[in-house]
């Protein structure tokens, strides 16, 4: 591990005028389709495995590994189904703020990483799945890939190979569960958003049926890096399991938030070094590894390497790395519960378990916060989330759960305060959560 940026999708986003394709090819931009073109879709997929590329869009699962599961030959009854690769490009985590800064910066990066995805798994048409509140997002893609057309990287026999493609930009309509792979397949296919039983699993049977591939916009955006300067290189970044640079979004109480690249295995002691620290005269207090839906660190943990073991060993998960940083001025009750209220609200229906459970763990930590009843209903909240996690038919009611146990967990004396004080403990003057804006300069 080294404790130093290493600046690579984010290279040139302080660039002039980035997002054009000028910009792009005049560092290197589109290169790496020649190096790919010269070489077998199986080497392609081979070098990404090498590379040890995880996913980037939480569950961390190996890119190069994923895309091998696509199955290839002719069906059983001797049909040839197409392959797609469909971009998970619906940011909506909280405190996730990472693909949409790439998509802004160097939209090119991700097209490139499309060709290269496409070419490796047979795929002849993507589809790039936006966040539809983003527009200026989606505008930018959309003429991103008009100019990918326009230079020939994109259509048919690109750069001479024989090899066609056609890249699809799609708005979604704003619903958190489309972040789900298979929520977002269905929504794409223009049904409602919500999850499938699995299997078949979306490798085998994903959009219109076919075999498909779905990877988050920065892994995406990080294969033209790695087939430009070969395995060797990505893997000699991060740790023995986690290998490569990734974007950390440091967000909250920090002196100076904002995408920070580096290493996998970095700590966030080290992190937040490089942003300034906390605000002034504030300590740490918690933060989320990887969004709300993880279970939430303290100042304890400030020396755990952000890779996917050394989190997970700490007993959270790095899910998008989204470092939400809370100082002593937030109470942990209320951070929470407006956690847990955003996914009641963002729950599809789709299962009892989520449909039901997050609106009783609304009604729970509600009581708790305004400091009506009993200690008590401390273990009924945690018996409700027991009840929650694993049963529902997708991971937003656990992503629910996980912030609530392990805010009992390390501050359990801080909802009791709330009951022994018939509310909130917290001076609303000290209070971001509570206090006007004026109260905060």
């Amino acid at each position: 591990m080294v404790d130093a940026l290493t600046p690579v999708l984010s290279a040139h986003w302080d660039s002039d005028r980035p997002w054009t394709l000028e910009s792009y090819e005049a560092t290197g931009g589109y290169s790496a389709l020649t190096t790919a073109f010269a070489l077998s879709q199986d080497d392609v997929i081979s070098m990404v495995k090498d590379s040890g590329l995880r996913g980037r869009g939480g569950a961390g699962f190996p890119t190069g590994m994923k895309w091998g599961f696509i199955p290839q030959g002719p069906e059983k009854d001797g049909t040839v189904k197409p392959h797609y690769l469909v971009v998970n490009a619906d940011e909506s985590e909280p405190g996730t703020c990472k693909d949409i800064p790439l998509m802004m910066a160097t939209p090119h990066t991700l097209v490139e990483g499309v060709i290269l995805t496409c070419y490796a798994i047979r795929a002849n048409h993507a589809f790039i799945y936006v966040r539809g509140e983003v527009l200026q997002v989606v505008r930018r893609l959309q003429r991103a890939v008009q100019e990918a057309y326009l230079a020939g990287h994109l259509g048919t026999d690109i750069h001479g190979s024989g090899f066609d493609l056609d890249v699809t930009v799609h708005a979604g309509a704003g619903a958190y569960i489309c972040g789900e792979e298979t929520a977002l397949l269905d929504s794409l296919e223009g049904r409602r958003g919500q999850p499938r039983l699995r299997p078949p699993f979306p490798a085998v049977a994903g959009l219109y049926a076919a075999p498909t591939v779905i990877n988050n916009v920065e892994s995406i955006a990080s294969v033209p890096c790695i087939v430009r300067n070969g395995a060797d290189w990505f893997a000699s970044m991060g740790t023995e399991k986690s290998k490569g640079m990734t974007l950390y979004s440091l967000s909250g109480h920090v002196a100076r938030p904002g995408q920070l690249e580096a290493p996998l295995g970095i700590t966030l002691r080290q992190l937040l070094d490089l942003a300034g620290g906390v605000r002034e005269g504030h300590q740490l207090k918690f933060w989320t590894p990887g969004g709300s839906s993880t279970p939430i660190l303290t100042d304890e943990h400030l020396d755990v390497p952000l890779d996917y073991e050394g989190v997970g060993a700490a007993g959270s998960m790095l899910g998008t790395k989204a470092l939400q940083i809370f100082d002593d001025t937030t109470c942990v009750v209320r951070a929470v519960l407006r956690w847990t209220e955003f996914y009641k609200h963002e729950s599809c229906g789709k299962c009892t378990p989520c449909r039901e459970g997050t609106w009783w763990l609304v009604q729970t930590l509600s009581r708790l916060e305004q400091g009506r009843g009993e200690e008590s209903d401390l273990e009924a909240l945690l018996d409700q989330c027991d009840n929650i996690l694993g049963r529902s038919f997708c991971a937003l009611a656990d992503g629910a759960v996980s912030p609530i146990t392990s805010s009992i967990q390390y501050f359990r004396q801080e909802y009791v305060d709330h009951l022994e004080n018939g509310g909130c403990p917290f001076d609303p003057a000290r209070s971001t959560l509570f206090a006007p804006a004026e109260a905060l300069a």
